[in-house]
């Protein structure tokens, strides 16, 4: 069945794609959900080829294997888990972080561990793992819609696998010799012409078909990490943890210029990491400079938002987990990075928590989505609408305890 799929000369990753989808449909060979345009495609004999993993050593050693969250993996998730390995999945479209990892309930059965490998196991046993949640993956399983003997490898167009990979290299998750591994159906097994890859492109050292292993001994490098600018702030907007790793970075003095920035504006703009400390030392307020900053709380409003007290339209923003090393002006720092700087900012230190005051709930909510995933200090923030929106006083406080 491998090279049924005759790729056209010159084609481009997109006509790939949109040859193997038709072949895939008009053979016959598509499974559940279709059509299989646009995804990663489920195919007749995926849970057959995904039982080969079994068989690999990198599988039999690997404690902890990150598996995308794809239809046609779903045999190599309840692989994973029948074999008592840590299992983490991609949150979708990776919108509310990195990883989830999935904990069956104690005493499983088969049958709740094959419910658990579904995308409905995803939802209902799972627990979000956040920037410093200190995963180390041992094998990367991802789902593809074209993949070369060499090793090269198409995806279904979006990047999502390609950016988990360099967001796991940048978080220490994988290190460049963690093999990744692709289960596709025969007929995807094409030749690629390497020219079709760019450096941020992910490739596979293992493809797993219902009737051959194939290891690649691909050469090719692998993400070294996050390519900003190839990162749109688009994407940015889309991926909030991808906000956090840039803060991170940024601070690490490294080069975080997005593609839509002017490369000489940008550059103007970027200050060194002890700059950026000086500039945050030097807007943190007097009365809260020293130990007291820290231990006591205090009210910073925006001058020119005068409408503050008495206003029906402010919407609260409830910021929890701060590390008690946190000093309020990483936070305000942090706030300015992400675009999400309040009208008032309601500090409290020594309670680890800050409330932040926005205009309206369209405003305070795009804030939240903004700052999911942001990490200080070593721990991720709880962000969320405070409960009690009504009064602004102790009550607010208590509810959020």
């Amino acid at each position: 069945m491998e090279g049924a799929v005759r790729l056209r000369a010159g084609a481009s990753k997109w006509d790939v794609r949109e040859q193997v989808w038709d072949y895939l449909e008009a053979s016959g060979l598509a499974a559940f959900p279709r059509p299989v345009h646009r995804r990663i495609p489920n195919f007749e004999g995926s849970h057959q080829a995904c039982c080969s993993i079994k068989e690999l050593d990198v599988f039999s050693r690997a404690t902890e294997i990150k598996v995308d969250p794809d239809k046609p993996l779903e045999g190599v998730r309840l692989a994973a888990l029948q074999a008592r390995k840590t299992l983490l999945v991609p949150t979708p479209r990776l919108r509310t972080g990195l990883f989830n990892k999935i904990v069956p309930p104690s005493g499983a059965t088969k049958e709740i561990l094959r419910i658990c490998a579904t995308s409905q196991g995803v939802k209902e046993y799972s627990v979000p793992i956040g920037l410093d949640g200190k995963a180390r993956v041992d094998l990367v399983v991802v789902g593809s819609v074209a993949v070369s003997e060499k090793g090269w490898r198409i995806g279904k167009g979006e990047g999502y696998a390609d950016m988990e990979y360099a967001m796991m290299v940048s978080m220490g998750a994988v290190q460049k010799d963690t093999p990744v591994v692709t289960i596709v159906h025969d007929c995807q097994v094409v030749d690629i012409a390497e020219e079709l890859l760019d450096d941020h492109d992910l490739t596979v050292d293992y493809i797993l078909t219902p009737t051959r292993t194939i290891k690649t001994n691909c050469k090719r490098l692998k993400p070294q990490g996050i390519i900003w600018h190839k990162v749109s702030y688009e994407m940015l907007g889309k991926i909030p943890i991808l906000k956090s790793l840039r803060y991170r970075e940024k601070q690490a003095g490294k080069d975080v210029t997005l593609k839509d920035e002017h490369p000489d504006l940008a550059k103007a703009d970027k200050p060194t990491a002890l700059n950026e400390k000086a500039m945050a030392e030097n807007t943190r307020p007097q009365a809260a400079t020293g130990s007291a900053q820290i231990g006591q709380q205090y009210v910073e409003s925006d001058s020119l938002s005068p409408r503050l007290e008495g206003s029906g339209m402010l919407t609260t923003v409830y910021v929890g987990n701060i590390p008690p090393s946190t000093r309020v002006s990483e936070l305000k720092y942090a706030l300015r990075e992400f675009h999400a700087t309040p009208l008032r900012l309601n500090w409290q230190g020594a309670q680890h928590r800050a409330f932040l005051d926005y205009k309206d709930k369209a405003t305070a909510e795009s804030a939240v989505s903004s700052l999911k995933g942001l990490s200080l200090g070593g721990n991720t923030l709880r962000v969320e609408l405070a409960k009690n929106q009504r009064n602004r006083g102790q009550a607010e406080i208590n509810s959020q305890k």
